[in-house]
């Protein structure tokens, strides 16, 4: 029976691998071409591309394959799938340009090379119930790496955006105090201190020049980010325009209470240092101390009792 299972597994992996090659070898876009090309007079460089060697290899033979495996696994994921690594994927920057389609090839290839590792590892070394119980952990578990690294990129981003919103209102609060409007003075922002932050507000300011009204603009900033401070301060300057509030003072206002909201969050940090010192002395550091201070005492005591029962 658990030849049959293991020789399901390894036939569905080399399947689903030759599915997603011939995807991309005969995709619909190639089989045009072959056909088109069979006529004399027809010309089809134009009809695809100018130079279709120009297209890098990446997008000319890796691209479709991804796309074939990001269908088939939205055939077995929830509706709202999509849209939550949608989210995702902004509130992490876009890494690599990568969109929905990619991420989910990312997902199956990762549980498609767990599986064929543990195929080889089962093949070569024969069965064990620990390995196979291994294996059934860690091909399921593979499928949500590209989730964790997503995941740790989106808390990292937040948190330059954290350290950097104290900064940068600062600047913008003394730009707009100069006489600058407050788009000029997002702009000027922007230019002098990159990071996410800039990136977030460059994208804001691209926004309201192509037509979005400037609140739509930062609720939709709020969207991406996630990020509460911000969210909060975004709030305020929605609030102060709609009142006619002075954005100035409002400004000063906000960097002052993210100047202490920072030092606080710093002070939170140092307060939990000694409680997470605990385990590495109770476990690394405490054992060796006792070791040493109690060690020759046993040996002697040892000693002692091996002689008198010698005796």
């Amino acid at each position: 029976m658990l030849d049959t299972a293991l020789l399901s597994l390894i036939f569905g992996t080399v399947a689903l691998f030759v599915y997603g090659v011939l995807a991309a070898v005969f995709s619909d876009e190639v089989v045009v071409k072959k056909s088109l090309k069979k006529l004399d007079d027809y010309e089809i460089k134009d009809l695809f591309t100018a130079e279709p060697l120009a297209i890098p290899f990446f997008d000319r033979a890796v691209m479709p394959f991804y796309g074939r495996l990001s269908k088939l696994v939205r055939r077995f994921s929830p509706a709202e799938v999509e849209d939550n690594i949608k989210a995702r994927l902004a509130k992490a920057g876009n890494p690599s340009d990568m969109d929905v389609d990619r991420f989910l090839s990312l997902k199956l290839l990762c549980a498609l090379t767990a599986t064929l590792v543990v195929v080889v590892m089962l093949v070569s070394k024969g069965f064990s119930p620990l390995l196979f119980l291994l294996s059934i952990i860690i091909v399921p578990a593979s499928f949500f790496i590209p989730d964790l690294w997503l995941r740790s990129l989106v808390e990292a981003r937040q948190k330059k955006i954290r350290l950097a919103l104290a900064d940068t209102l600062d600047l913008l609060t003394i730009s707009i105090e100069a006489g600058l409007g407050f788009d000029a003075a997002l702009t000027k922002v922007v230019k002098n201190h990159p990071g996410p932050l800039a990136e977030e507000f460059s994208r804001m300011l691209h926004e309201v020049q192509i037509g979005v009204s400037r609140k739509e603009a930062l609720r939709n900033l709020a969207e991406r980010t996630d990020v509460d401070e911000l969210s909060n301060f975004i709030a305020s300057i929605i609030q102060a325009d709609m009142l006619g509030v002075s954005i100035g003072n409002v400004l000063r206002v906000q960097a002052s209470e993210m100047r202490l909201k920072r030092r606080q969050k710093a002070e939170e940090i140092a307060q939990k240092a000694p409680v997470k010192i605990v385990f590495p002395l109770i476990l690394c550091i405490f054992p060796s101390i006792f070791v040493v201070i109690v060690g020759p005492g046993v040996i002697r005591i040892m000693t002692s009792l091996m002689g008198q029962l010698g005796n």
